[in-house]
């Protein structure tokens, strides 16, 4: 979790991300920043998002981004 708090923390420094409970629905985290998180979550944890699992349920808490990454990592 380390790793992706770190790449969150890149993206919005002044967020505090493992509080937040809604970083897609309450537009902390827009289309811009999903796809740079993205293609850094591909680069770190060697997995690949589909556009099926592009979903604000998978992106609004560090916990459900994990959870989706544990996920894809079981499937590699």
């Amino acid at each position: 979790m380390k790793e992706l708090l770190e790449i969150l923390e890149e993206l919005h420094p002044e967020v505090a991300f493992e509080e937040e409970t809604a970083l897609v629905d309450d537009g902390i985290l827009d289309s811009l920043d999903i796809v740079s998180l993205i293609g850094e979550i591909k680069r770190v944890f060697d997995v690949t998002v589909t556009a099926g699992d592009i979903i604000p349920e998978n992106f609004n808490t560090v916990q459900a981004m994990m959870d989706l990454i544990t996920r894809l990592e079981d499937e590699d």
